[in-house]
């Protein structure tokens, strides 16, 4: 049946996190509330992280409830753009569902834990069309916060760069999909905000952009990396337990050299093979830690066997659309709702992943058990079936 109950919980993550749903959204939901008799569940002070109150939201949807985290994580199903820790999944009931940003293809371990406990799944990062283009995403965020990040640090390491008459700053963007465009699109806004759009007060920037015919030859990135000021990584590598750039070409790059991770992929030592970075030997930075510098602590958390000589300044963020909070939920938001108005009026077990409807589709799709019954090769996990909320016949 529809879910009668749905709960919205803050992300006790970061204190730097403080995305929550606008209350626009509420809005919307709540004349789907009306018809359908659902009932919607709000942690207390949600919302709070960004300046708004209970009665932002009340006065967008009346029906609305503000409750203890314990009793919004006891709803039928719960919506967080954040995965919660697997503290808080072991409390979620089997059956109940779970609507998040759960990047399967990098959380191994956490899909078998979510299979064992039963947690019916639904990846916000898994909402993606026939041409596999993501339906909920903020490419622009995520792309525009690291570069201006990076733009900052790299002006202080490098100041020459930013002179008139100067060598022009070298960029080199790792991956042209989705994020490494949405990075060159921000490079070319941070370079008009510095340089002016003739580079008049300094010599400007050039991006270069390498595809995989440059990538899966490490001895072809040697010459590029010897001239690149700053380096980033805006890969979606289909094989993570694979390297792109080992640590022992990041010698190559300048001393005052930043690299910007984008991508910003955890290390998974457990994994099997284990799941290692893009660029080798960097740490993810967090909320609250987004400049790592050679010398941070923060290199001692990387794991054991992984090489980590070649040391650059980092700059990496395990959340980067939340550094600008309100215009990302406001995003979501917009994006979000097709999918939450199917979750309130239709049972999630019949959603057809062969459905005329895009949005119908993409939900289907975007379920743990459709996701290792297509990759449970890759994944080493067989598909859940039934027990995992999956009523379709894997062939």
């Amino acid at each position: 049946m529809p879910l009668q109950t749905i709960g919205f919980p803050r992300m006790h993550k970061e204190a730097q996190e403080r995305r929550d749903f606008l209350p626009g959204l509420f809005g919307r939901l709540g004349r789907l509330q009306e018809a359908e008799r659902s009932e919607i569940l709000l942690e207390k002070g949600y919302g709070s992280g960004m300046g708004l109150t209970e009665a932002d939201y009340l006065a967008e949807n009346p029906f609305l409830r503000f409750v203890s985290y314990g009793d919004v994580l006891k709803c039928d199903g719960i919506v967080v753009v954040r995965c919660p820790e697997e503290d808080v999944l072991r409390t979620l009931s089997p059956g109940s569902v779970l609507f998040s940003m759960l990047h399967y293809e990098t959380r191994a371990r956490r899909n078998a834990l979510l299979k064992e406990l039963g947690v019916v799944c639904f990846s916000m990062d898994g909402l993606v069309d026939e041409r596999n283009n993501r339906l909920l995403v903020n490419y622009a965020g995520t792309s525009m916060a690291g570069v201006r990040v990076a733009f900052r640090e790299l002006k202080t390491l490098a100041p020459d760069k930013f002179f008139r008459g100067g060598a022009p700053l070298m960029v080199t963007v790792i991956g042209m999909g989705e994020v490494g465009q949405k990075a060159a699109k921000a490079l070319e806004i941070c370079s008009d905000e510095t340089f002016g759009p003739a580079a008049e007060e300094g010599a400007g920037l050039v991006v270069e952009m390498l595809p995989r015919s440059i990538t899966e030859y490490p001895e072809r990135l040697v010459a590029l990396l010897e001239r690149t000021d700053l380096l980033v990584d805006a890969t979606r590598r289909p094989d993570t337990s694979k390297i792109i750039v080992p640590n022992v070409l990041l010698g190559r790059l300048p001393k005052h050299a930043v690299i910007l991770d984008l991508a910003a992929d955890p290390y998974d030592p457990g994994a099997v093979p284990p799941q290692v970075k893009g660029i080798e030997g960097i740490p993810t930075g967090t909320l609250e830690r987004m400049v790592i510098g050679p010398n941070d602590p923060l290199y001692e958390t990387i794991p054991e066997g992984v090489d980590s000589r070649n040391r650059r300044l980092v700059v990496s963020c395990n959340a980067w659309p939340a550094v600008d909070a309100k215009e990302c939920m406001e995003l979501y938001g917009t994006q979000i709702f097709p999918f939450l108005r199917l979750l309130v009026s239709r049972d999630h077990g019949d959603l057809d992943p062969e459905s005329d409807d895009l949005h119908e589709r993409a939900l289907a799709r975007a379920t743990l058990s459709f996701f290792l019954s297509r990759n449970d090769a890759a994944a080493g996990l067989e598909c859940g079936g039934a027990s995992s909320g999956c009523r379709r016949k894997c062939g």
